[in-house]
C-alpha cells in the first residue's frame, strides 16, 4: 500500500461513523412524535423536507 491508500483507509471509519450518527439523529428528530421535540424541530423539518402534519 502506498501512503495515499493508508491515509484514505484511516479516515474512512471516522467519516462513516459520523455519517451514521448524523443520519440517525436526523431520522430520530425528523420522525419524533413528542410535542416538545416537534415544536423545537418544526422549522427544521420543513427546511429538510420532512412532513410534520
Amino acid at each position: 500500500m502506498n501512503a495515499t491508500q493508508t491515509k484514505t483507509q484511516s479516515l474512512l471509519a471516522p467519516v462513516l461513523g459520523m455519517a451514521v450518527i448524523g443520519l440517525t439523529m436526523l431520522f430520530a428528530v425528523g420522525h419524533a412524535q413528542s410535542a416538545t421535540l416537534h415544536d423545537a424541530a418544526h422549522d427544521m423539518r420543513h427546511a429538510t423536507g420532512f412532513p410534520c402534519h
